[in-house]
């Protein structure tokens, strides 16, 4: 197997669609690991002796897990061996889900939960790893591709879910989603070249240069900022909308299954938004993004008896603008540094997941005060934020 250093990147070769392909299933089938547990916490809670005010903490350990995975894993790409790191992590992700599969007792389950959500920043480490190998002329199209697989993963993961522990109980869910990770191990042993970062720093000082690279690098702040609101406006809408779905419209827990596959059709925008960023178009279509956000949230005002169907036009054009905001700012930010892609990913991401956090947060609270107009209120108020910022931050370089 090859080895590709951090200084070889001039030299790299066009990637395969094969190859891409690959990362981009490997990537949808881990960070779908983060979500499986969600729709079914009230199955869960019960056969592990959790209270019904205790199945939250599987979720907010998942998402704690994550987020310690981003800070203290993921910029340890540009300090070890790719392909092995990613390997110990994935292996790691099986083994916890695994556990979380025959855990019987409160304690080791939510234990598990954490472990699952620190492993599977596995996607974090790959998508560096695919713009290191991917030459300068094709980086956006082939962060891109992969980015709509990574979509697809946290939108289908729920409906899946919700299915397979109707038919087969929720310890079939988890047993699913250890055999699909174990199979994004074998991609990875098989196919990934290895890479060897040139960084010589020691893993204290690789964590002490993030605060160096954050201050370091506008473009980064920027692109963490305009990608946190908009996460944010995403998952508020995600969060609000089963509720607006279950009380307003009297949809069942199956039939919502299905109305989240429908947002599933804005990953087509990642591969869109990576052409245009190689071909020098950044800055427009991130203001196009931002503008089709705001927009987005309109139709689910409409109401009456098509206003199921507005709620999921709102849901295709907000995943739409998204994904592609997210890729625009993930061609940007890698094209920054080389040897610090780990952890320049690393700071991008924990911004998105900062916003989307603050987003899920305030949803439930927001939709029982305001209803559904509060929820496009307060997105679009995220939306508008975006827009401001992004205007004076391009009168600012004149």
């Amino acid at each position: 197997m090859n080895t590709v250093s951090s200084s070889a990147e001039s030299a790299h070769h066009e990637m395969s669609p094969t190859l891409v392909g690959l990362f981009s299933v490997s990537a949808g089938a881990i960070v779908a690991n983060i979500y499986y547990a969600q729709p079914i916490i009230e199955l869960i809670a019960p056969a592990v002796r959790l209270s019904s005010q205790g199945a939250s903490l599987i979720v907010s350990l998942t998402q704690i897990g994550y987020a310690l995975g981003l800070f203290f894993l993921v910029p340890l790409a540009d300090l070890l061996e790719n392909r092995r790191l990613l390997i110990v992590t994935a292996l790691t992700a099986t083994a916890s889900l695994l556990a979380a599969a025959f855990s019987a007792t409160p304690g080791v389950f939510l234990f598990m939960s954490l472990l699952v959500g620190l492993s599977s920043v596995t996607v974090q480490i790959l998508i560096p790893l695919a713009a290191h190998l991917a030459p300068e002329r094709s980086r956006g199209r082939v962060v891109g591709n992969i980015m709509s697989g990574l979509l697809l993963g946290i939108l289908l993961a729920r409906p899946l879910s919700s299915f397979l522990a109707q038919h087969f109980g929720w310890r079939a869910v988890f047993m699913f989603a250890a055999a699909m990770t174990l199979g994004t191990v074998g991609v990875i042993a098989a196919t990934l070249p290895r890479r060897v970062p040139e960084h010589t720093s020691n893993y204290g000082q690789l964590l002490g240069s993030l605060w160096h690279l954050f201050t370091r690098f506008a473009v980064l702040r920027e692109r963490a900022l305009y990608q946190g609101l908009l996460f944010g406006t995403f998952s508020l809408f995600w969060t609000s909308v089963p509720l607006e779905l279950t009380r307003h419209y009297g949809l069942t827990q199956e039939q919502i299954g299905l109305f989240a596959l429908v947002g599933a059709l804005g990953a087509a925008a990642a591969p869109v938004a990576g052409r245009l960023a190689d071909a020098g178009y950044t800055r427009g279509t991130s203001l196009f993004a931002m503008i089709v956000a705001a927009v987005s949230l309109l139709p689910g005002l409409i109401g009456g008896a098509h206003g199921v169907v507005w709620l999921g036009v709102t849901g295709v054009a907000l995943d739409f603008a998204v994904q592609m905001n997210m890729v625009l700012g993930q061609r940007a930010v890698y094209a920054l540094d080389a040897a610090s892609r780990g952890r320049l990913n690393a700071l991008y991401m924990t911004s998105i997941f900062v916003g989307g956090a603050m987003g899920s947060a305030v949803a439930s609270t927001l939709y029982n005060a305001m209803g559904w107009a509060g929820i496009v209120l307060g997105g679009g108020g995220l939306v508008l934020a975006t827009v401001v910022a992004f205007l004076v931050h391009q009168r600012g370089r004149g």
